[in-house]
């Protein structure tokens, strides 16, 4: 019997993400944001997280899709850095789940590259793909291609 672990998952667009429970400090509902000017546009602003700062990475826009339709909010998953905490912007939040290293895989060859360079790799499920996403990757704004 392989290791388990434990993925917070989210929906972003049409894909199915995972980031990995020790990483996320806490889910929240959108609030509003305060706006950093000159900042790359996957900055979606800063909030302030019980006197702390904390910046809002906007997942639609690092992954190259569409903005959400007008009237929906994102919610916020406040995840661990290596240097402090930063929120990531996701369309919705999905379940807890304890998945085994045996179903884990490396990104399948199909994914776009944009999208395969956050990706560690995949679980199979029974009806989907879950892409457990690199968090310090994702962090790294400057390594995004031109939109």
């Amino acid at each position: 019997m392989g290791n388990k672990k434990q993925l917070c998952t989210f929906i972003l667009d049409n894909l199915f993400c995972g980031l990995e429970v020790q990483r996320v400090q806490e889910v929240l509902r959108f609030r509003e944001l305060t706006a950093v000017p000159l900042a790359p546009p996957e900055v979606k602003g800063l909030i302030n997280l019980r006197g702390q700062i904390v910046t809002a990475i906007d997942l639609r826009r690092r992954f190259g899709l569409d903005p959400l339709p007008d009237g929906r909010l994102p919610m916020k998953i406040v995840a661990k850095a290596k240097d402090g905490i930063v929120s990531f912007l996701v369309d919705d939040i999905q379940d807890v789940l304890e998945l085994d290293d045996e179903s884990f895989e490396p990104p399948p060859e199909p994914l776009e590259a944009r999208i395969k360079d956050l990706v560690q790799g995949v679980y199979k499920l029974d009806k989907k793909l879950l892409l457990l996403l690199d968090a310090d990757r994702l962090l790294e704004i400057d390594c995004m291609a031109d939109a």
